[in-house]
């Protein structure tokens, strides 16, 4: 069996070379490497730019009565999730008792006079 093996040339193998962003000022070279000059400092990281203006104000109240809701309704739903997995595993407990063959499976609660 015959190997075959791309034919590699001088152009796919190349370097090339890395031209940083253009800057506003160009670069101090001192010694070996490059320098930047000191620019001004940064804005302030501020959402400030970005707010609008509103025609009315938040309504806090009614914003907390939101929460308070989802609140309420996530716990709902968090309660029932884990009543619900209880019930399907003494459900899953009683019927592998059953299908042992046992008589005893069920607890029978009686009253007490």
């Amino acid at each position: 069996m015959n190997n075959q093996r791309p034919i590699s040339s001088d152009d796919e193998h190349r370097v090339l070379q890395f031209r940083p962003r253009t800057s506003s000022s160009p670069p101090v070279h001192r010694g070996s490497g490059t320098v930047q000059p000191l620019r001004a400092p940064p804005e302030p990281l501020d959402l400030s730019r970005y707010e609008q203006p509103r025609a009315e104000p938040d309504d806090f109240r009614h914003r907390m009565l939101a929460n308070i809701a989802a609140l309420a309704f996530t716990i709902a739903l968090t309660a029932i999730g884990i009543w619900l997995a209880v019930s399907i595993a003494d459900l899953r407990r009683t019927q592998d008792c059953v299908l042992m063959g046992r008589r005893d499976c069920v607890k029978i609660t009686t009253p007490h006079i």
